[in-house]
């Protein structure tokens, strides 16, 4: 393998040459540019920045805050502060790295260049897609405004929103709470059903659940994607008495009626109307306009790797992590911790003039808490076969799994992912199995 020594020696012969000219239309140049500054971002900018040293890493981000998301279930649930959920960009970009502060807005893989909102061409050797999913509420009739007219509509999605969560689960006082999932890819799917449980466990300490009915109204048409976790869950539904609404859609919400009008996707053209007085919504999410409209994506929009080495189909010197690309995992940030090392091998092997050579197998982690002191960690891979950590049955509800959620992955983020030393739990998962993957199992798919 080439050393890092030379790989720097090659970038700096092209960074000095882009500086040193006077055409200001040619802009920066970098080995390595990353779009996005996500839990993915700052990884691979860690990972790489300490390879090739300071001034050859760029890192495209408009934001001055970095948020751990799956602290908002938390925050949501009433057990966290919003507050203690994120740092400062500035603290979370590695040093060694170039922090663009800007945006990007076009994409030309035949010229290895991106445009900034500046109107800044960046020159790049090697480009990393991890720019994450937008939240499109707009595409929901009535919002966003709507969380402005209602203050029993909140999300724990967005970081205004999710400060909305507590303070509606407190008021609410009995009636039709309706918990949403929308018909696109999100952020990790199982939050949706976390907040349900939090807020239900809530309303039973309250007084107020017996004059409730809840309900989670959900486009699929199941409850999990995988069977073993979906049992467990199916469990927790039946003994608290919450209602599941399979494949519906929301379309639409009413603030001044308080109704949430869906689509029912087993009837097309149909919709459903139902009555709400406490409602948390999921939003449709996409991949942000730029990189959508861009030649760098599927028809669906998202960014088009091959599901193993993570290498853009068409262009070999562009790769994705976390949430924008295409490969059928979900969308975690424990996906995004798994696939930095192989990202980072894959990615330093074409540096080196060879081919990609480690596969991804779609590994990702939904620790699904459904109560305070209750988690059940879902971990499992692209057949959707459960690939757990732990020697014990992650099926069911623990309280020890809730503290790994609560107090032991938050630690991991900060002080291990984000600063690249934070590869996923493979390599202790095979020394708590006793050097294997855990047991064979059949494939565990809807």
């Amino acid at each position: 393998m080439m050393s890092t020594k030379l790989l720097v020696g090659a970038s700096r012969k092209s960074v000095t040459k882009s500086f040193s000219t006077s055409s200001a239309s040619l802009g920066r140049h970098y080995k390595l540019l990353i779009v996005g500054s996500g839990s993915g971002g700052c990884a691979t900018a860690s990972k790489f920045s300490r390879k090739l040293g300071a001034g050859h890493v760029g890192i495209i981000e408009p934001k001055d805050d970095h948020y751990y998301q799956p602290w908002f279930t938390l925050v949501g649930g009433g057990i966290k502060k919003v507050e203690d959920s994120g740092k400062k960009m500035s603290e979370v970009i590695p040093k060694k790295a170039d922090w663009l502060k800007t945006t990007a807005e076009a994409f030309d893989p035949k010229n290895c260049t991106v445009t900034t909102a500046t109107g800044e061409e960046i020159k790049y050797d090697f480009l990393v897609m991890a720019c994450g999913l937008q939240l499109n509420f707009n595409l929901i009739k009535g919002l966003p405004e709507g969380f402005d007219k209602d203050p029993m509509l909140c999300s724990n999605y967005d970081y205004e929103y999710v400060q909305k969560t507590w303070p509606a689960i407190q008021k609410f006082k009995g009636g039709n709470a309706i918990f949403t999932l929308p018909n696109t890819p999100v952020k990790c799917a199982g939050a949706p059903q976390k907040i349900m449980y939090l807020a239900e466990e809530a309303w039973q300490k309250s007084g107020v659940r017996n004059k409730s009915t809840v309900m989670y109204n959900t486009s699929l048409s199941v409850l999990f994607g995988v069977k073993k976790y979906a049992a467990g869950l199916h469990k927790v539904v039946d003994s608290r008495n919450i209602k599941i609404n399979y494949q519906r859609n929301l379309i639409e919400v009413n603030t001044d009626k308080r109704e949430a009008i869906f689509q029912k996707l087993d009837s097309p053209g149909e919709t459903q109307t139902y009555k709400y007085d406490f409602m948390h919504i999921t939003p449709p999410m996409s991949t942000p306009d730029p990189v959508r409209k861009s030649c760098l994506v599927d028809e669906a929009g998202y960014v088009d790797v091959d599901q193993g080495t993570l290498q853009h189909k068409k262009y070999p010197n562009i790769f994705a992590i976390g949430d924008c690309f295409n490969a059928p995992t979900s969308k975690t940030a424990a996906a995004a911790a798994s696939q930095s090392g192989y990202l980072e091998k894959n990615l330093t092997a074409v540096m080196n003039g060879k081919p990609a050579y480690v596969k991804y197998d779609g590994y990702t982690s939904c620790p699904l808490i459904t109560g305070r002191e209750k988690c059940i960690m879902a971990e499992f891979n692209y057949d959707s076969l459960p690939l757990e950590t732990f020697p014990l049955d992650q099926g069911k509800e623990r309280r020890s799994m809730y503290h790994v959620k609560k107090d032991i992955i938050p630690m991991i983020y900060w002080n291990m992912m984000l600063k690249g030393y934070w590869n996923g739990p493979a390599a202790y998962r095979k020394l708590m199995h006793l050097g294997t993957d855990g047991p064979e199992k059949e494939k565990d798919s809807y």
